[in-house]
């Protein structure tokens, strides 16, 4: 008798070997039992390779679907970075992750370029650009920068009003006598950036804001030279440093979040990472 390959059949096979069945009597196993009796040992042992194959099989044509429904899109190939940076883009609340929203491209762009190349130092960053070109680090950029900035504020806890105001002093006038020239002078009046490489100062975690000057102050943070901002920083001492990110923090984000647009101004100190 040829042995039956069914779907059912097999499926009875297999669970004879494996769990057996209990006789009742003669009239029952004539009855009941003998229409379900296995075929011998190795066809249940083809029944179960077939049931293996066409598992495997399916699994495969599943996840082959699944891959093929991923959008090849901005929004898809970016998720490593929002996954640190929050969805939207905005600044996290860990501190020290920044807002990349808003920010202009040709400064993004830069920094994603820095990140990859071991002038700027994060493990994580790194790790992430390593294999990506120039030209895509560009599309990144361009993307993010076309994104609105959030109004929420960043961090803002009290501080003495003689700080805030020693804060408010440098970034809305500097300090001549050390040659400190006013925040404003660069980031613009609003201090949201200036395109296309100038950054905006505002809707910035405190701490990111100390540890970045506090980068550039010691040499961890690095541009080409001349390099601007790591000369600023050096002629501010620790407490300047807070004053100025007590108050940025505190400021309230203008109507127009954008960087402005470019300038044809003297800015108060050269600065080769604007010449890129």
């Amino acid at each position: 008798m040829p042995v039956d390959f069914s779907p059912l059949s097999c499926s009875r096979a297999v669970l004879w070997r494996v769990l057996g069945t209990r006789r009742r009597n003669r009239a029952d196993e004539d009855q009941d039992v003998a229409p379900l009796r296995p075929p011998p040992l190795t066809a249940t042992a083809w029944c179960l390779a077939t049931v293996l194959v066409r598992l495997l099989l399916g699994l495969g044509l599943a996840s082959s679907a699944t891959a093929a429904t991923v959008p090849d899109t901005m929004a898809q190939r970016t998720l490593a970075c929002t996954g640190c940076h929050t969805p939207a883009g905005q600044a996290s609340t860990q501190g020290y992750i920044p807002r990349i929203t808003g920010k202009p491209a040709g400064y993004l762009a830069a920094q994603l370029r820095a990140f990859r190349d071991g002038q700027r130092q994060q493990d994580a960053m790194a790790r992430l650009l390593a294999n990506l070109d120039d030209a895509f680090l560009a599309e990144m950029a361009t993307y993010f920068a076309r994104h609105s900035v959030d109004a929420q504020p960043a961090q803002v806890r009290p501080a003495a009003a003689a700080a805030r105001a020693a804060g408010q002093r440098i970034v809305q006038r500097g300090d001549a006598s050390r040659d400190v020239p006013a925040c404003v002078a660069c980031h613009g009046t609003a201090l949201t950036g200036v395109e296309p490489s100038i950054p905006g100062l505002l809707g910035l975690p405190r701490d990111y804001l100390v540890a970045q000057l506090g980068a550039w102050r010691t040499g961890v943070r690095r541009a080409a030279a001349p390099d601007c901002m790591a000369q600023v920083a050096r002629r501010l001492t620790p407490d300047d440093i807070t004053a100025v990110a007590d108050w940025l923090v505190a400021q309230p984000l203008p109507a127009q979040r954008g960087a402005a647009a470019a300038v044809q101004h003297q800015l108060p100190l050269p600065c080769g990472s604007l010449d890129r």
